[in-house]
Parts: C-alpha cells; sequence; structure tokens
C-alpha cells in the first residue's frame, strides 16, 4: 500500500518526458478531427479516438500490451510542469511513468499519469498492468476526455523508442462517476509506421 506524506514540499524525481512543441491542436481540432494530409486517418483512430490505446497496440500488433513502471513519484501539491487540467486531479498526488511495449520487449508508447495518492491503490491494484486492464477488472466505467494534441521532438524518447522524431502525442483526463480520476499524458513511438502507415 502507498501511505501519502502530509508535506506539500516534496520534490518529484525523475523529472517526466515532454515534448518540445513544433505544434499543438486546438480542442476544436480533436473534435472534428485534423485534415488527413496533416495526420493520416489510421493514427488519427489512435490518437483522438476515446478508446484504450493499450487496447489498440494489443490488436495492432497482435501481442498482449506489458507494461514497465520507470517511476511512481510522490508529488504532493506540485503542479509538476503537467499541462493545467493537473488542477482537477485532488491533490496530494502521485505521478507514474510507464513504456507501454508488446510481450516481446518492442517499446509502443511512453505514459505519465498522475493521480490522487490517498486513491492509487484502489485503482492500481496491481501497478505492472496496465490502467486499462487495472480499470476494466474493477468494471470501472470512465470517459476519456481529450484535451490536447502534440506534435515535437524528444530526445529522451528518441533514445529510448530507438526512433527520431518528432513524435505524436496528447493528454486526457479520465472521469469516473462525474469526477476527475487521473491526467494522462502520452506519446506514440513511430515504430507504429509498420501497422498504421505513415502519419
Amino acid at each position: 500500500m502507498y501511505s501519502a506524506h502530509p508535506s506539500a514540499s516534496v520534490q518529484a524525481s525523475p523529472s517526466w518526458h515532454q515534448l518540445d512543441l513544433l505544434w499543438q491542436g486546438t480542442q476544436a481540432l480533436i473534435q472534428t478531427g485534423l485534415p488527413p494530409q496533416q495526420l493520416a486517418p489510421a493514427w488519427q483512430m489512435l490518437i483522438l479516438g476515446d478508446g484504450s490505446p493499450t487496447r489498440h497496440l494489443q490488436l495492432l500488433t497482435g501481442e498482449p500490451t506489458e507494461v514497465d513502471v520507470i517511476d511512481m513519484s510522490y508529488i504532493g501539491f506540485d503542479l509538476d510542469d503537467a499541462p493545467v487540467q493537473i488542477q482537477a486531479v485532488p491533490g496530494p498526488r502521485l505521478r507514474r511513468q510507464v513504456w507501454l511495449r508488446t510481450a516481446s520487449g518492442q517499446r509502443l508508447a511512453y505514459a505519465t499519469s498522475w493521480w490522487e495518492a490517498s486513491h492509487v491503490d484502489e485503482y492500481l491494484q496491481n501497478r505492472s498492468l496496465p490502467i486499462w486492464a487495472s480499470l476494466a477488472h474493477l468494471r470501472t466505467e470512465l470517459y476519456r476526455d481529450i484535451r490536447q494534441v502534440y506534435y515535437g521532438h524528444s530526445p529522451a524518447l528518441a533514445s529510448a523508442f530507438g526512433q527520431s522524431g518528432p513524435f505524436w502525442g496528447r493528454h486526457y483526463l479520465f472521469w469516473h462517476n462525474g469526477q476527475p480520476l487521473t491526467l494522462i499524458y502520452e506519446v506514440f513511438s513511430p515504430y507504429l509506421v509498420r501497422y498504421l502507415g505513415q502519419p
């Protein structure tokens, strides 16, 4: 079990991987979709769709999507240089960082999520499972509220993916019972070109 600390001055470490932006989409573009010359329809289904990315990746690759947890940091009330919607997630907070990969080891995506520290064990009972698998096991009803789409660079992610950028990413809020449950920031590997074609 995770034990929340009362101090609000805890510094999170290591930091998370945020894209250096070349472009970001507006809420209107998220609703209507991007022009196909900017992002191919297959990629739009992955990035703008409100379904589970871990489930989509499993269907694309034919392999189970597995998680490597690389960080579970208590950040208290720190805004953590996260998207502004972090303020919708009650504090004190915990930040979780993972790689999403195939069972054979190919990294497909990177994700950071922010949780209310006192409730994280309730929803992530097995922290090595993808969030989708954990919440599906609990029969948790969710609404994925996509807030921003990104296109940009990250040397750290380029090294980790073994693929040069730029990369496509997004962030969204998960809502449950009318309340924000977690904020998630995801970046997808260009390796997915072999399944989705060129973006």
